[in-house]
């Protein structure tokens, strides 16, 4: 199904009232709608996560309208529902491509979807805008990536852990799909390079939905038999996480006794819980609706208005998407086109304030930079923040698995997003630069 939403019917569905509309503003908008795809799961195990984004978005782009527009034109987000169904996803992006004619689209959360996207985009020459965690290795001149690298996130997690609280076991359980197992894959090398030995290194992966956490719970546990410190990273997905925890705190775990950081949950997920026996786990994101900052209050004050209730939360991948719609604005201002080339190379430089303060700055790889924070469970659901870097740059190829470490992404400099430093080769397609 696909909705095409304008102002007055994203005010209908959402039954809330956003920024406030100024007719004459709206007098001055003419010509064809400028239309921003928003490609997001409505239904499925992923609804859980992606539906807010798709709320953002409708919120990002009222404000947008209410300013004026873009470029003197109105603009229009073009709805469509994968339905957490990964070739689905690949349908969808061809269609808001081909039929609806957008501009540029939003959207994804697992890399699986994104994945499957990324032919389309690349064949057609479209732009994504991907704002959630990944595993990183990889750069397309066809995506911006808004999300955490593993240098933003999994890493500085795992540093937490050895550092700060003493691990000596790691537990790595994670959603079966791309995402949790290149981001293991590189833990488990980075793990090593720090001494920890391969037999104290537990991994396991669970489908999609996976409900049944008992036997593997039992796993974690047994693997401190021997009185070793051992903690969980989490790179589990979607409404999967609900049984996890609720395993956790069945068997009595608390995160004293064996401390979760996890990497794909936050205000959204936990919304739907019981957090009374989860305080003390870790998430590890670049933003949390805690943070005290005036910008991060009037997002949260326009959220709130937008979509007619004080009770929802704000999250990561929100900020994200705000970061990466309002740097597109920008790019397509300074290009004076919504033309995917011409915007392309505007992008580069293009900087926007974080929520939790400092700036953020889109890099010639086509990623971020970030703070790192790492945030503490909440018994109302929300995050104590207790650790919080300087901005990261985002980091395509990692550094601890030797096929990617002789890799480097420049797009405006190199026209390769995978450039071997050591054959000084481009090994993928260039572009047109």
């Amino acid at each position: 199904m696909t909705t095409k939403i304008t102002r007055r019917s994203a005010l209908g569905l959402l039954g809330a009232t956003a920024l406030p509309f100024t007719p004459l503003r709206a007098l001055a908008q003419s010509g064809e709608p400028i239309k921003v795809g928003v490609l997001h799961s409505l239904s499925g195990t992923m609804a859980i996560s992606e539906t807010t984004l798709k709320d953002t978005m409708l919120m990002l782009i009222e404000q947008q309208n209410a300013k004026g527009g873009l470029l003197g034109r109105p603009i229009e987000a073009v709805v469509v529902d994968p339905a957490s169904d990964w070739p689905l996803f690949a349908e969808k992006a061809r269609e808001l491509l081909t039929v609806q004619n957008v501009d540029v689209m939003f959207g994804c959360w697992t890399s699986v979807s994104r994945k499957s996207v990324l032919p389309v985009i690349e064949e057609l020459n479209g732009l994504l805008f991907y704002p959630v965690q990944y595993e990183g290795e990889e750069s397309s001149k066809n995506v911006f990536y808004t999300g955490a690298a593993p240098n933003q996130q999994a890493i500085p997690a795992t540093d937490y852990f050895l550092e700060e609280l003493g691990v000596e076991k790691f537990a790595l359980l994670g959603t079966d799909y791309v995402y949790p197992r290149t981001t293991n894959n590189i833990l488990a090398a980075y793990l090593k390079s720090k001494g920890i030995a391969e037999e104290d290194i537990f991994v396991n992966y669970t489908p999609f939905g996976h409900s049944d956490w008992s036997s593997i719970v039992a796993d974690v546990v047994a693997l401190g038999a021997d009185g070793k410190k051992v903690g969980v990273i989490s790179t589990i997905n979607g409404d999967a996480n609900i049984g996890f925890y609720k395993e956790l705190a069945a068997a009595g775990i608390s995160a004293d006794d064996i401390p979760v950081v996890a990497f794909s949950v936050g205000e959204e997920e936990l919304s739907g819980l019981d957090t009374s026996d989860l305080v003390g786990h870790l998430a590890a994101w670049n933003y949390f609706q805690s943070a005290d900052t005036p910008e991060n209050a009037a997002f949260i004050s326009a959220w709130h208005e937008f979509i007619g209730s004080d009770a929802r939360v704000t999250n990561d991948p929100m900020e994200a998407h705000y970061i990466g719609f309002n740097m597109w604005v920008q790019a397509v201002e300074a290009a004076g086109t919504t033309e995917v080339d011409a915007v392309r190379d505007a992008m580069y430089g293009q900087t926007f304030p974080n929520l939790t303060g400092g700036m953020a700055e889109m890099l010639p790889n086509h990623h971020l930079t970030k703070p790192v924070l790492i945030g503490e469970i909440r018994a109302d659901g929300q995050f104590d923040i207790i650790s919080q870097t300087d901005p990261v740059p985002g980091d395509a190829w990692t550094d601890y698995l030797p096929e990617s470490a002789v890799l480097t992404s420049d797009w405006p400099g190199l026209g390769c997003g995978m450039y071997n430093t050591e054959t000084q080769t481009c090994v993928q397609i260039e572009s047109n630069y």
